[in-house]
């Protein structure tokens, strides 16, 4: 992957460092027992149904994995669902299916192109999301991850642009009860850095306007995880959990070589006290595409995902 240009990171540390440094510093307000921590801890546990996507389970087993492995939320990918609706599902069947199950809708996977810089294929970008949030909210869902779909080979977006796409976005949710969280993603060649989408969703001036970061994208794009902590506590709501090892290194390693959180380098520790410290509720999501765990039972990868968690936020909290 070419790395973008060392202007693009300057460009967001201008227009955003001031105000994240003054503004957006979490607290942190925890005692100093560990088993205090513990109890003070606002993390719930949530399944990305991607990590047992391989098995091609459908969206109504992946809802009962996730709870019978225990996990709270449920972070399915949208196609999964207009799947069910094609096989002749109801919305409004599967929403209480998710609520039979005390399961709560998390947020939703999808790459609708609404950030590209082409008209007519930002208008029908835009139109995508709308359908899907439409549909998200028939099915009592909170969020829709929003990553920078089909801007992410070229270089060079303007961020102030991108500002401007965002809230159309967030508009768009507005009238929908659902929140985009502008994700970011290591590989593309613009929004690869938590200062980027941090500058992106500030420039927005919209109040919900929050960032979707992850453990493996922090680091795939380079950027430097201790920023967590300078971010405010309504700018993340939820996190993708996993884990990278040391090889292969951080310019030839994808998606394929996430694995639980705790199994790999990572900095978990850090990460999840920083994200703690910023204070609000902070929703833990395990995501990942790795073959060997598709090759597994999915029941029995999910479990081992969250216990993974749980150990992780146990230690960091001790």
């Amino acid at each position: 992957m070419t790395t973008a240009s060392p202007i693009t990171r300057r460009q967001a540390l201008v227009h955003s460092g001031l105000a994240l440094g003054a503004a957006f510093v979490g607290t942190r307000a925890l005692g100093a027992d560990p088993a205090a921590r513990a109890e003070k801890t606002q993390f719930s546990f949530c399944l990305n149904t991607g990590t047992v996507r391989g098995q091609k389970l459908g969206i109504v087993r992946e809802c009962e994995i996730a709870a019978q492995a225990g996990y709270q939320g449920i972070e399915p990918w949208v196609e999964a669902i207009e799947q069910y609706v094609k096989s002749g599902g109801a919305l409004k069947d599967l929403k209480n299916r998710i609520a039979d199950l005390g399961l709560t809708l998390e947020d939703a996977i999808s790459f609708p192109e609404w950030i590209v810089d082409d008209d007519a294929r930002r208008r029908q970008g835009l139109e995508r999301a709308r359908r899907e949030m439409d549909m998200l909210a028939q099915l009592g869902g909170k969020r829709i991850a929003a990553p920078p779909a089909g801007a992410t080979d070229q270089p060079g977006l303007d961020l102030l642009k991108a500002a401007e796409r965002y809230r159309a976005l967030l508009e768009i949710g507005d009238s929908l009860g659902i929140v985009p969280q502008l994700e970011m993603w290591g590989f593309s060649q613009n929004l690869f850095r938590l200062g980027q989408v941090a500058q992106v969703a500030i420039e927005t001036g919209h109040p919900k306007a929050c960032v979707l970061a992850d453990v493996f994208h922090i680091y795939k794009g380079g950027g430097n995880p201790a920023g967590l902590k300078l971010v405010h506590s309504g700018m993340i709501h939820l996190f993708h959990m996993n884990d990278y090892p040391a090889e292969p290194p951080r310019e030839k390693i994808n998606d394929g070589y996430r694995i639980f959180p705790g199994d790999g380098v990572a900095p978990m520790a850090q990460m999840l006290r920083d994200l703690q410290a910023l204070g609000g509720p902070k929703v833990l999501s395990l995501e990942l595409f790795n073959q060997k765990y598709y090759e597994q039972d999915a029941l029995e990868v999910a479990k081992a995902g969250l216990e993974k968690m749980k150990t992780a936020v146990k230690n960091a909290l001790a």
